[in-house]
């Protein structure tokens, strides 16, 4: 008798497999699509972001890429933030991703600085503040999508945390990927130009029938929602605080021989001055006190007026 050897089956590819199940399209058929929203975001967001702010944006469609979903997402570098987010009935695992510019640029318009005498800004991650304004931008995008693409009951965005790209958390090694479409706007305030990014899932997008809202009204809120809303945002936003009070001074051979247990005095006498600052700004001079078992600071002055603390702590 002979042993039989069964050999396995060859795994089919992956590209293959998903032109055969709808989840990988043709190029045409892909910048078409692309092209609908584009047109869809170039129509509608501006009015929506005036309409709530005051501030004119333009927006225009820029190109479309197709490749697997953390592909994409890995080109656009390290200058964007990002949210995971899914729409019921239509794709539950899309992304959303806006220029660090746009959001910074945005942050000093609504603080008062004119939009010409603003220059393109250093590119760097946004602040915890900055990110909780970008909760506000990322709500006005996903309403503008989920008004054009034939999601079936009326379900809103369900969007995640806003977090910067050098914070997101890479896919686990046996992650199988899927093939997607980063679609990119161009998006002006001002003098600043950044870009807005689409990336979604072919498999949805290519069921996706891309149609303009019945009105433009339907998209918009008032412009006191929107103040509102940034300065709930603000006020909800954590700082940490740092307080440094001054020591006597002392020699640098009496430093080097220091041990557990030395002691050195305060170089104040009498009340001791605290200086409180966050992210390296000093903002309030303070005295040093105790209220029964805790430390604590009381504040005598400012040392910085209340719109450079804000500008401050909003970048």
């Amino acid at each position: 008798m002979t042993d039989t050897q069964t050999k396995p089956a060859t795994p089919i590819d992956h590209a293959l497999l998903a032109k055969l199940t709808g989840a990988l399209g043709d190029k045409k058929t892909v910048e078409k699509l692309a092209a609908d929203f584009g047109h869809l975001y170039s129509e509608f967001l501006p009015d929506v972001f005036h309409s709530e702010t005051g501030l004119a944006i333009e927006v225009s469609y820029n190109r479309h890429s197709a490749g697997l979903m953390n592909d994409l997402i890995a080109d656009l570098g390290d200058d964007f933030v990002l949210v995971d987010a899914s729409l019921r009935n239509w794709s539950q695992n899309f992304v959303l991703a806006c220029g660090n510019g746009f959001v910074i640029t945005l942050m000093e318009n609504l603080l008062g600085a004119m939009p010409e005498t603003i220059e393109q800004p250093i590119q760097r991650p946004l602040s915890r503040i900055e990110l909780d304004l970008a909760v506000m931008v990322f709500d006005r995008i996903a309403n503008v999508l989920r008004s054009g693409v034939n999601a079936t009951g009326g379900f809103e965005v369900i969007p995640e945390r806003p977090h910067n790209a050098e914070d997101r958390p890479k896919p686990e090694p046996d992650h199988i990927d899927e093939f997607g479409a980063a679609i990119r706007m161009n998006i002006t305030l001002g003098t600043v130009t950044s870009e807005f990014v689409l990336i979604i899932p072919q498999k949805a997008l290519l069921k996706t029938k891309v149609t303009a809202p019945r009105s433009k009204s339907q998209l918009s809120k008032n412009h006191k929602e929107w103040s509102d809303q940034l300065a709930e945002q603000v006020r909800r936003s954590q700082i940490t605080l740092e307080a440094k009070v001054r020591l006597q001074p002392i020699s640098l051979l009496t430093v080097s021989k220091l041990a557990v247990g030395d002691v050195i005095p305060f170089r104040d006498h009498g009340d001791v001055t605290v200086d409180v600052s966050a992210n390296g700004k000093d903002m309030y001079a303070c005295e040093f006190g105790r209220a029964g078992e805790h430390y604590t600071v009381r504040v005598k002055s400012n040392i910085s007026s209340e719109d450079e603390i804000l500008r401050h702590l909003m970048g």
